[in-house]
């Protein structure tokens, strides 16, 4: 009853005028990036920070997290009508969305694909009301040593669980650790790497950081590759809306594995790629008609949509509990957070109940208000990818560079940022993972502290990291994790000798 009432006090902030309005706006950007094969939630929610500075804490944070809700619904539109991805998750619509449109359907394509959107938004926040304070009240238990294994395992899980190289994925978090330590000391005061240039001391700012590695590497990237598209042009009518809802609940088994796979995911790092595959796989191996994936099945569709969208939704429970966020984009929006001093983490259902609230119930309005966009204006949507990528790529890089300017009305960190650009290119093209590093750079200062109490508390010794109960079990399960991709194989081979 307690969280009702504090849902209730969440819409009464949402609801005023100005925060509705920031949400529609928020939504629109958002549909518009997800749209945009180059942009995507991550670089969208990263452009636009310096523009959030400017506002109200709760209005700013619920403009990027409208952001990012709307380039979940997005990237299905061009995934479907043009066979292009507009988010990494949403490669698995194209299996069967594509299909389906080329076939003449694509209205219901598009209908199935919104509706397993809003399920797996609405079972992801549902989780998310529910079950967030939970978790937050449980984390205040939490000490140093508790804290500093929490970002292990996190880091952890991005080398086993990630999906690429566990060395790349190594190399990119140290590359995140090492630019985090650049400047003062948190503990002794002392300048780190900072090679006698002042305007080092502070280090690099996260904001500039982020406007380069997502915003200018993808526009890098994209410019080298060209962006030439062909799609199916299309409109929803009432008929297709009425044929895709019954054609929908024809496929409970695909909904319910789709958003359960999906929250399930959406506590791991990048989880809505990963989970969108996972229900694709799963649903099509349980299928009695599993000749049909591929051909424009509607089950092909709703799982991996469902899923991605959980995903995406549930990632924000980490990050607003435990202060790690559970997707890149949720890396970005947590910046955001701490730029207006607000520290995530179980504190924050404490101390600023009200933001938190009206974070969650920003993201019940957003999540039912996107749906109803994009069923409504997805053929508008979806012709603004038929204009030349030449015309967006001055007006995205500008913003960038206005963006990191602002930061510190500094002209270096326009610098700073075309560095960063250069690579978030390079690891793109080397195919080493960007998250990672963010993540890294993020969270450097907060898990090196938390680390260097917990061995203040130790008396020096490492042994504090075992020996305390809650403590214990995340630093064994992030060990095992880290060297899963170890671990798989001789359990497989092992299993296989047994057989």
């Amino acid at each position: 009853m307690e969280d009702l009432n504090n849902l209730m006090m969440g819409f009464s902030v949402v609801t005023q005028p100005y925060n509705l309005m920031i949400i529609v706006v928020g939504l629109i950007l958002g549909i518009i990036v997800g749209v945009l094969p180059g942009l995507g939630g991550a670089n969208g929610v990263a452009i636009l920070i310096p523009v959030v500075v400017t506002m109200p804490a709760t209005a700013g944070v619920i403009l990027l997290s409208m952001i990012y809700w709307g380039a979940l619904y997005g990237g299905s539109i061009t995934s479907i009508l043009f066979n292009i991805p507009g988010e990494p998750w949403a490669v698995a619509a194209t299996f069967d969305g594509y299909p389906m449109a080329k076939g003449g359907r694509p209205g219901k394509a598009l209908v199935l694909a919104f509706l397993a959107h809003g399920a797996g938004a609405i079972f992801g926040v549902v989780i998310l009301t529910f079950f967030a304070p939970i978790l937050a009240e449980f984390a205040l238990k939490f000490g140093p040593a508790e804290v500093f294994a929490v970002m292990m395992l996190t880091f952890s899980a991005f080398v086993g669980l990630g999906g690429k190289s566990p060395l790349k994925t190594v190399v990119a978090i140290l590359f995140g650790f090492i630019l985090a330590a650049v400047g003062m000391d948190i503990v002794s005061g002392q300048l780190r790497m900072t090679y006698g240039t002042v305007v080092l001391m502070g280090g690099f700012n996260f904001i500039v950081a982020v406007i380069g590695l997502f915003g200018l590497g993808e526009i890098f990237l994209t410019v080298e590759e060209g962006l030439k598209v062909e799609g199916i042009s299309t409109r929803i009518g009432l008929k297709d809306i009425w044929e895709g809802m019954k054609e929908f609940i024809r496929y409970p088994k695909a909904i319910i594995m789709g958003m359960l796979i999906g929250c399930w995911m959406g506590f791991k790092p990048g989880g809505a790629t990963p989970a969108s595959f996972m229900a694709y796989g799963f649903c099509k191996q349980s299928s009695a008609n599993a000749d049909e994936f591929g051909k424009g099945a509607p089950a092909g569709i709703i799982a991996p949509e469902a899923a991605a969208h959980a995903a995406g939704t549930s990632a924000a429970i980490p990050m607003i509990t435990l202060g790690i966020p559970g997707s890149p984009t949720m890396a970005v929006i947590m910046g955001g957070l701490m730029i207006f001093g607000l520290q995530p983490g179980p504190m924050l259902f404490k101390e600023h109940a009200d933001f938190v609230w009206g974070f969650i119930a920003s993201s019940w309005m957003g999540n039912i208000l996107g749906f109803f966009l994009v069923l409504a204006f997805a053929p508008i949507f979806a012709s603004i990818l038929r204009v030349k990528f030449a015309i967006f790529m001055p007006l995205i890089i500008y913003v960038c560079a206005i963006g990191a300017y602002a930061v510190n009305n500094r002209m270096i960190d326009v610098y700073y940022m075309l560095i960063f650009g250069v690579l978030g290119y390079l690891f793109k093209k080397l195919d080493y993972p960007i998250a990672p590093m963010v993540l890294a750079l993020v969270l450097g200062d907060m898990a090196e502290q938390a680390m260097r109490q917990a061995l203040i508390i130790g008396h020096g010794s490492p042994l504090v990291f075992f020996t305390l109960p809650l403590a214990l079990p995340l630093m064994v399960a992030a060990i095992i994790i880290f060297f899963w991709p170890v671990i798989a194989p001789l359990k497989a081979r092992l299993f296989g000798k047994k057989a």
